[in-house]
């Protein structure tokens, strides 16, 4: 287990992320989603993301109706604000937005103190939880003023007040995240695609910075929205069709991990986990089969003659951290 920046929240090194079971892309079962999270909890997994965004509410009504079966203790919960949701009486379904949902709610972008507060109430009510350990500001690309001013204000009161264990920003890009380590007294940032095999922006200035402030980071988007778990001819690379540029390099680190008996997507795991500011690696997965094997994954060692090869052929930074040639344990 890590904890998160100076508070004592912790989490497992191995995380779950769930957006796909609130209906990412396409539609998940009941039984399904659930057995997902029965799943993770088997494997050791303690760490479970969820947010309002992630199918208007459906991904956190799913995550707490399975974690609620087991003691409050022994899991740690994260949700998001900043999108607030709002009835409405449109039809159709959400797939604009990603979600195969019915599009009962929309979403009101909302990073005031008191919007902050009442999507932070709306979650708990759909999680039927009395707490969650961490909130994030969710997506604050184009509301950074408010963001600043007023939605993170509002987070350090709730957890000078106790209502959470843990807060901080969770966004898709490096830049703004790091403003929020070196301006703001966050614990964790929560990094999506940022810091992989294939884009090392946060190498630059976030991962300093966070270790710098000793703020901790969790890292999302490992396989970068699917590319890195199976590169291939119309893979997704960060929720579009990946460039034919990246789709080589990332056909290119498979035929390396080919060579050395290993997966891509276990140096994927394994590449994320290995800096010193990483806290957590989020992945998301929609079913049993997939928490296994991401957690088979995670587990696996990968040699440093891997880690050699991708470095000699400019595939990886130099300066990127590798992890030692040592097997992992299951999460802890």
């Amino acid at each position: 287990m890590s904890t998160l920046g100076r508070g004592g929240v912790q989490v497992s090194e191995l995380a779950f992320g769930a957006a796909a079971i609130g209906n990412l892309f396409t539609e998940v079962g009941e039984e399904q989603a659930h057995e997902a999270v029965t799943a993770a909890r088997q494997r050791g997994i303690r760490y479970f993301d969820t947010a309002p965004h992630y199918g208007i509410g459906l991904s956190e009504s799913r995550l707490g109706a399975a974690l609620r079966e087991h003691p409050r203790d022994q899991y740690t919960i994260s949700t998001k604000v900043g999108r607030r949701l709002e009835p409405t009486t449109a039809t159709g379904d959400d797939l604009a937005n990603g979600f195969a949902v019915p599009a009962t709610h929309r979403r009101v972008w909302d990073f005031t103190a008191d919007g902050v507060r009442r999507t932070l109430e709306a979650s708990l009510e759909r999680l039927g939880l009395d707490r969650v350990d961490v909130v994030y500001l969710h997506d604050p690309d184009d509301h950074a003023e408010q963001a600043f001013r007023e939605g993170y204000p509002a987070l350090e009161k709730l957890r000078s007040e106790g209502v959470v264990g843990a807060i901080g920003a969770g966004m898709n890009q490096s830049e703004m995240l790091t403003r929020f380590v070196r301006d703001t007294d966050v614990d964790v940032v929560l990094c999506a695609g940022r810091y992989t095999l294939l884009d090392q922006g946060a190498l630059t200035e976030l991962l300093p910075a966070a270790v710098e402030r000793g703020t901790s980071v969790v890292v999302g988007g490992a396989f970068n929205s699917g590319l890195l778990a199976d590169p291939k001819p119309g893979a997704t690379y960060n929720y579009a069709q990946a460039p034919a540029e990246v789709l080589d390099r990332a056909l290119r680190l498979k035929s390396v991990a080919d060579r050395h008996g290993i997966t891509l997507r276990g140096a994927a795991l394994a590449f994320c986990a290995a800096h010193p500011a990483v806290a957590s690696v989020l992945v998301g997965v929609r079913s049993a089969a997939e928490v296994h094997d991401c957690a088979d994954q995670f587990a696996a060692a990968v040699p440093a003659a891997f880690w050699q090869e991708v470095r000699d052929t400019g595939l990886l930074p130099a300066d990127a951290p590798v992890p030692a040639d040592e097997p992992s344990e299951e999460p802890s």
